[in-house]
């Protein structure tokens, strides 16, 4: 039987106190899911697990708690996956679409590599086709990248609209384990929403070029694709992203001065669900909640004293 309800996440980083723009977009994503009684997943992303620490994955479940983004279960954390996601990689292995790489940090950071305007660079397949003896002449161990097709990967973003990446041109192959083993971010996303039923994926803007990637790793794991909702950026009235070092805008600074409802009426009326100011709750938030009120530009955010 087709599924009816839709299911959504919020998959955070551990390394330090949520910020503004964490808690927009664990609220937009909880909306768009709870708006439709969809069911709500919590995953701790701690792949890192030298930035990473189980006592800013509780402080992260609490300040969530605070503000009422409850989640109907959390699945496991990445650190406690590896051995999933090495079954995944012996797939890759097994179509024939892994090889070593032994490019350093600096040539693929070099100015003669194609970036992108965004400053991301372009692999230009340099390790692709590496013969034995040459893999054999280096004297440290590779990392391992997917090749990727000459094809587009289009899709029409819940927020943002039409989105579309050619792989090859846009991203070149990319890489699924580092040379420590260490099994990155976009083959573990892919296998944790794909094994969670996940149809719906919200998160910033910023992560809206690794959809196509993820996209290519669901049809070689045979996961159907979610839909996606990129959101806008909070910025400060200066013009700067938020980050984990505005400590006057995370959730320690903020709970000393805000109810919650507060803060979430801030964040409604800053990206245009609500037209005016009001303290109010996710929960009667949802019953107002439409992908077209939502703005697409970055939110300049405004808080009241």
């Amino acid at each position: 039987m087709e599924q009816q309800y839709p299911v959504g996440r919020f998959a955070p980083t551990p390394s330090g106190r949520m910020h503004l723009g964490n808690v927009f977009a664990a609220l937009i994503a909880w909306l768009s899911v709870k708006s439709r009684n969809g069911v709500f997943l919590l995953r701790m992303e701690d792949l890192d697990t030298q930035r990473t620490s189980e006592e800013f994955a509780r402080i992260l479940r609490e300040d969530l708690c605070w503000l009422g983004l409850d989640w109907d279960a959390e699945t496991p954390p990445q650190s406690r996956r590896s051995e999933v996601y090495d079954r995944y990689v012996r797939l890759l292995r097994e179509k024939e679409l892994l090889y070593p790489c032994y490019c350093t940090r600096s040539q693929l950071h070099s100015v003669n590599a194609p970036h992108l305007s965004d400053g991301t660079y372009v692999y230009p397949g340099t390790c692709r086709n590496l013969s034995e003896a040459e893999k054999a002449a280096f004297d440290r161990l590779p990392a391992w990248r997917v090749k990727v097709p000459d094809r587009n990967y289009a899709f029409t973003d819940l927020c943002q609209g039409a989105f579309a990446q050619n792989l090859s041109e846009d991203c070149g192959d990319f890489v699924v384990q580092r040379a420590d083993g260490v099994h990155v971010y976009q083959l573990a996303v892919t296998v944790d929403d794909g094994e969670a039923g996940v149809t719906e994926v919200v998160r910033g803007v910023d992560l809206m070029g690794s959809a196509p990637r993820q996209m290519y790793l669901q049809e070689l794991f045979g996961f159907s694709h979610p839909a996606y909702g990129h959101v806008p950026l909070l910025v400060a009235p200066d013009g700067r992203r938020l980050s984990k070092r505005d400590e006057d805008l995370d959730m320690g600074a903020l709970r000393l001065r805000k109810k919650p409802e507060e803060i979430v009426g801030i964040l409604a009326h800053s990206c245009g669900l609500l037209e005016k100011y009001e303290p109010i709750s996710p929960r009667e938030l949802s019953s107002v909640f439409f992908w077209k009120k939502l703005k697409m530009d970055n939110i300049e955010l405004q808080i009241p004293d």
